[in-house]
């Protein structure tokens, strides 16, 4: 449980000085592996991009190269860093699906609700879209450090027609093979017995890492309730997940704070390709 508690930084020894010189020659080797890539998107392939799939990537520069071209074959024909808060369909019904909090854990990390038992109003096109807008804004979250994103998922009155399989399976895809080393810990709060014979069929297409940091907790369990108080500050935790903050998200509020975001993006995006430019 120590491990939930920690950042990555905590997790690991601080980097010696030849150790950091060894990450920037594997993220140096990645880059001239990546040939003429980086020329085409310098927003994307930023130093802190490529270390973050050679963390997810075991620091094996060739697998980390593999996943970024096929992530930029991905991005080319998506175009990710295009969507903004504008583009979400039926915003106000959505966000109660999925929201980033306006809180952080008690490490400083980034989190994400998710409440799939609350039907969409829009198409599955659609709700995959708010899905890699919500992971294009976590990315700035992980521009220091990887897994820097807490990701809750609410599962009361959750049922086998919340989440088709084919959908959980393309969203896992897009979080797997296009935003690796993104996420520290899932939590799955209170799923029901029927999601076991799910997450049995779904399992098999979570990677080992991936698959090792989720956890379940209960509510009617004490030490799962512990887990939740130790990581979070109850007075800002959802009361679904045993905290006390009871408001509920305010639409307008997480409009203008979305928007915001989508600012700090353009510029860490601009930033980026000047320095590439440069």
């Amino acid at each position: 449980m120590s491990y939930l508690l920690k950042t990555r930084k905590e997790r690991e020894p601080p980097l010696q000085e030849h150790a950091a010189s060894e990450e920037q020659a594997k993220i140096n080797k990645v880059r001239e592996l990546l040939g003429e890539l980086p020329t085409e998107m310098p927003g994307f392939l930023s130093d802190a991009t490529i270390r973050r799939f050679l963390h997810a990537k075991n620091w094996s520069v060739v697998q980390a190269t593999k996943t970024l071209k096929e992530a930029v074959k991905w991005r080319r024909q998506y175009k990710p860093e295009k969507i903004c808060w504008e583009d979400i369909a039926e915003p106000e019904n959505e966000v109660q699906r999925a929201y980033i909090t306006d809180y952080l854990d008690k490490n400083g990390r980034t989190v994400l609700v998710a409440r799939p038992s609350v039907k969409s109003l829009t198409s599955v096109k659609e709700q995959i879209k708010q899905l890699v807008y919500n992971l294009e804004n976590l990315t700035m979250s992980s521009e220091n450090a990887p897994e820097n994103v807490v990701w809750v998922i609410d599962f009361q009155g959750w049922t086998l027609s919340s989440t088709p399989l084919a959908m959980s399976r393309q969203s896992l895809d897009i979080i797997q093979n296009y935003y690796p080393g993104l996420v520290a810990v899932i939590i799955l709060c209170n799923p029901p017995k029927i999601f076991e014979s799910f997450w049995k069929i779904l399992s098999y297409f979570v990677e080992p890492e991936m698959k090792e940091k989720v956890r379940f907790v209960y509510s009617n369990n004490s030490e799962s309730l512990r887990t939740m108080t130790d990581m979070f500050d109850p007075d800002k935790l959802e009361s679904a997940f045993g905290g006390q903050n009871t408001w509920g998200i305010d639409i307008v509020e997480y409009s203008e704070r979305m928007r915001r975001r989508d600012q700090v993006r353009k510029a860490l995006r601009n930033a980026n390709e000047n320095a590439y430019s440069t």
